[in-house]
């Protein structure tokens, strides 16, 4: 019983997380809709894993508040935790928040931390409850475990096929010597196809596309984004340089003209006394 609760747990999570992240995406981030994660499908592992730990936390003899806290700092580190697999194992970056102020590698920020704390919150005042009975429910319902099943089933193919396609891009990313942002490389990718007037994806973007190419292509454009920024930054530092001496030489002069009036002026009340 306790299996096929947690599998219902995991499901449920991961698909409402992919569900969260795809509005996201559309209204706030992208402003489009993108399919957001590492697989295919509408489900996301770590929003999975992060309900498990949300649940088993709710059992604790622990006040609301003080399991807030604690599922805050959890889900934080279950998020800094994936991110570092996938850049340092993968070569690829499933987010990345290095504009955001605080970030720790570009992996976690205080700004989604808070995020967590106020998954964290709801979840322990408003979904725990409901969702225990759900489970439990779930877990006695044999239409509902075949249900189950079938989830998992689609689930583990879909992992299998996504590992394959990510170590491809992590033998491509390879003599770049640098991670890639998983969802700027689906956007190039069907900026491609719809460059070649073909349809674009939203499930199975990398389908029949050249990886190596369209990896080698990314980057190059970063770098090139890259190199016109520092040289716009070099400009207007040195235009700020050239200001500031100007600023200091028309002081200068200022200085000098107005000592050589005060003299002259002195003078002038000297040799009429």
């Amino acid at each position: 019983m306790l299996f096929f609760r947690l599998a219902f747990l995991f499901m449920f999570g991961s698909v409402g997380g992919w569900v969260l992240e795809l509005f996201f995406r559309r209204i706030f981030s992208a402003k489009k809709w993108i399919n957001p994660g590492f697989l295919n499908g509408p489900y996301l592992p770590m929003y999975g894993c992060g309900t498990m730990v949300l649940y088993g936390a709710c059992f604790l003899p622990l006040p609301r508040w003080a399991l807030v806290l604690l599922l805050l700092v959890a889900l934080t580190l279950l998020e800094y935790v994936t991110g570092l697999i996938f850049i340092k194992g993968l070569k690829i970056k499933l987010w990345d928040y290095s504009d955001r102020w605080g970030n720790l590698q570009g992996i976690v920020c205080p700004l989604f931390s808070l995020l967590w704390g106020c998954i964290a919150a709801g979840f322990v005042y408003l979904l725990f409850e409901p969702l225990q009975a759900a489970a439990a429910w779930a877990a006695g319902n044999v239409w509902f475990i075949f249900l189950i099943g079938a989830f998992y089933g689609v689930f583990l193919a879909d992992l299998c096929i996504s590992f394959n396609v990510s170590f491809k891009i992590r033998k491509a990313a390879a003599q770049f010597k640098e991670a890639v942002h998983y969802e700027k490389l689906k956007a190039a990718i069907n900026e491609r196809r719809a460059a070649r007037k073909l349809r674009r994806r939203f499930l199975f973007p990398f389908a029949g596309a050249s990886l190596s190419d369209a990896v080698r292509d990314m980057l190059e454009r970063q770098k090139e984004r890259l190199r016109v920024v520092s040289a716009a930054v070099r400009r207007k530092k040195a235009d700020d340089s050239v200001s500031e001496e100007d600023i200091v030489k028309s002081a200068s002069g200022g200085d000098a003209n107005s000592v050589s009036e005060e003299d002259g002026g002195s003078s002038g009340d000297r040799e009429e006394r």
